[in-house]
């Protein structure tokens, strides 16, 4: 069947979506504002930095923190790349179009292609953060190797994450590597949350200073935790926000991997609840006591959001959450596993009390 003419009429005066170039501010258009705020924000980062050279211990923990916030961040601003159908904004890596690095005829609205790009650019301020973190532990007199390699790990993970990016968008927004992508966000909010807490601590060798169960619990949780980001990712591939109208989908029943997420869930509140009784019972100190509590609380408030957002059919903001409240609930995971054990000096006593566990870790000296 033709057309109607009324339909016909419609298409015809219906404006196509301007192209990111099209819309300007000042005469500067919009990509330009974009490379913009990022290079002032990398500036301010830099300025900000100025204890690099003459880092204090207070310093080190700032800038590790900062660290925390900005991978964890990225991951969230993917998801907005993702439930906006933004992922193909920029179409090619590291180019965002076969011609140009900027959204010039894209071929795409201009909020998808701001969108992208935008993302892009905030990896700079994410590296940044990373290797002005690596500098100032590398400059931390005395300077302690294994925080060290802690940090310098972080700047590769970034440059990994990007062609793990680049990789994405071969693939056309492929669910496998839009998981890999997420995951490796999470495996480096590990990682500098490991960072944090040991800038804290004296160096010196890992020790457990909780009742042994709690501890143990603590790596099952990391393996459920992981797990539970896993299957998170597996329903993110199967539901209806792949990044773009055209992206390939798995073809997973919704309901089933939603379940299995569920479960998942559960088990983690579950073993959250759990170490929040072993930690008051068996005296464990303050940080596992905050860590536990916090845990059970990031879970719960997570899984009223997992489970409004599927009984609303999944709308974009609430999903935009969830993954928030996924990063968090990871935090809250590492921080506890981590407040379990503490470095002790060497020559030190070969186990911890609980006090002992909550002494305060000594300052390392300033830098020259």
């Amino acid at each position: 069947m033709s057309d109607s003419p009324v339909s016909a009429a419609s298409a015809a005066i219906t404006p196509a979506p301007l192209a990111a170039e099209d819309i300007a501010l000042l005469g500067v258009p919009l990509w330009g504002w974009q490379i913009a705020v990022a290079a002032t924000g990398v500036l301010a980062l830099i300025l900000l930095a100025r204890s690099i050279w003459n880092p204090t211990a207070k310093s080190l923990r700032l800038w590790s923190l900062g660290n925390i916030a900005v991978n964890a961040g990225i991951a969230v601003t993917g998801a907005t790349v993702r439930v906006t159908s933004s992922g193909l904004g920029c179409s090619e890596w590291p180019r965002c179009t076969p011609d140009s690095f900027v959204p010039v005829d894209t071929g795409h609205a201009a909020l998808n292609a701001a969108i992208e790009f935008g993302n892009r650019t905030l990896t700079f301020i994410v590296l940044a953060v990373a290797v002005i973190t690596f500098v100032a532990f590398l400059r931390a007199r005395p300077r302690r190797r294994d925080l060290v390699r802690l940090a310098a790990i972080i700047p590769f993970g970034v440059l990994g994450q990007g062609v793990v990016g680049g990789i994405t968008v071969w693939t056309d927004l492929h669910p496998a590597s839009v998981a890999a992508h997420f995951l490796l966000s999470m495996v480096m909010v590990f990682i500098t949350v490991a960072l944090y807490v040991r800038s804290r601590e004296p160096e010196g060798t890992p020790r457990v200073c909780v009742n042994p169960m709690l501890h143990t619990l603590s790596i099952g949780l990391v393996v459920i935790g992981f797990l539970l980001l896993i299957a998170g990712t597996v329903v993110t591939g199967t539901g209806p926000h792949g990044g773009d109208a055209a992206a390939p989908r798995w073809g997973f029943v919704l309901e089933t991997v939603t379940k299995l997420h569920s479960a998942l869930a559960w088990l983690t509140l579950a073993c959250a609840v759990l170490a929040a009784v072993l930690a008051f019972r068996t005296g464990a100190g303050r940080s596992a006591k905050v860590g536990s509590l916090l845990l059970v609380a990031v879970v719960v408030g997570q899984a009223v959001v997992g489970y409004v957002q599927y009984a609303l059919a999944l709308p974009e903001g609430l999903v935009v959450l969830h993954v928030l409240g996924s990063a968090l609930t990871w935090i809250a995971i590492s921080r506890l596993y981590f407040a379990t054990t503490r470095l002790v000096p060497a020559g030190g006593e070969s186990a911890l009390t609980d006090r002992a566990a909550e002494s305060t870790p000594a300052e390392p000296v300033s830098g020259r």
